[in-house]
């Protein structure tokens, strides 16, 4: 095949994601036409309501996956933890390709940034006045940030991360939280950006892309294939592994990050109460190879350690 077209979400950060993938492809194969079709989906649409309130599946997915059974594209770009972990019909998860930094970013106003050296994210956190007002869209940050600091006002934003940064300094909040993902691949690196390392996990899929295809198409499929990074493809199936086990969703506070060193792989992970009670954390380790026993065997276990019933209050709880 000579002409391949590429189809994302409209935002900016997609259309950068897009491109990246269309990029690597045309390194392989010079001689490749690659057009994109950016979409608006159902989770574009609304720009006002928290993403928990508007519920269901697929809110940044759906519209792509009906372009990709319709034919007016061939390749899905999606961020990972945007993609429901229930495999669709007739679609597959053709790449995971390499990772982008996968952790949370702690963004203050200028007023509240060091004038020296950046500093790490939860001094940074630790920093804020009290009752300070944080920008997120996620639910997971949200009880995090009330974990860490009950005292946090948690506040919704949407909206592009241009968008999201022009309300912070015009006085909105006092910090927000970002994927350091989102702010790399748009070059965007605000002078009170610090990274939440220690003791703070992302969603599991954070700072990866899905590519997907339809099934069967392996004239689409051999291209995209080549840009599957095996690192990246094992954490990711750790991580969702997990999400899927737990059941969890964007009415869920699980956090989750994976990491492969060599043949092995460990993976944490994390359910919140949004209740403000103390979260259920373990962590496991196993074989690369087996990835998603560990992340259903680590689902499990916190389960019966009481994660079930934050699972159960967060869908009770949530709009």
């Amino acid at each position: 095949m000579r002409q391949l077209v590429v189809g994302a979400r409209r935002s900016p950060l997609s259309r950068a994601q897009a491109k990246w993938v269309g990029e690597r492809l045309r390194e392989r194969w010079p001689d490749l036409s690659v057009d994109y079709d950016f979409i608006s989906t159902a989770g574009d649409r609304d720009r006002k309501t928290p993403l928990p309130a508007i519920g269901g599946k697929g809110l940044f997915t759906e519209d792509l996956e009906r372009a990709l059974r319709e034919g007016r594209i061939d390749v899905a770009v999606h961020s990972l933890k945007d993609l429901p972990v229930d495999p669709p019909e007739g679609l597959d998860l053709g790449a995971v390709p390499e990772r982008e930094d996968p952790r949370d970013v702690v963004v203050v106003r200028d007023s509240f940034a060091p004038v020296d050296a950046p500093e790490r994210g939860l001094d940074a956190l630790e920093r804020l006045p009290a009752a300070a007002r944080v920008g997120t869209s996620s639910l997971r940050r949200a009880a995090q940030l009330r974990a860490y600091r009950p005292d946090f006002e948690p506040r919704p934003v949407r909206g592009n991360v241009d968008t999201r940064l022009r309300k912070l300094e015009e006085g909105a909040f006092e910090a927000l939280v970002l994927a350091a993902a989102g702010l790399r691949r748009l070059r965007l690196w605000p002078r009170g950006a610090a990274v939440l390392d220690e003791g703070w996990l992302p969603a599991p899929g954070q700072g990866a892309l899905g590519l997907q295809c339809r099934a069967g198409d392996e004239r689409v499929m051999a291209r995209v294939r080549a840009l599957d990074d095996p690192g990246a493809r094992v954490e990711a199936t750790a991580e969702r592994a997990l999400l899927a086990a737990l059941e969890g969703g964007c009415r869920v506070p699980i956090a989750a990050r994976a990491r492969r060193t060599g043949d092995g792989l460990r993976l944490e992970a994390a359910v919140y109460d949004v209740g403000g009670g103390p979260p259920i954390e373990d962590a496991a380790s196993g074989p690369a190879s087996e990835a998603a026993h560990v992340g259903r065997c680590l689902a499990e276990r916190m389960l019966e350690a009481g994660a079930a019933a934050l699972v159960e209050r967060a869908r009770r709880l949530s709009p």
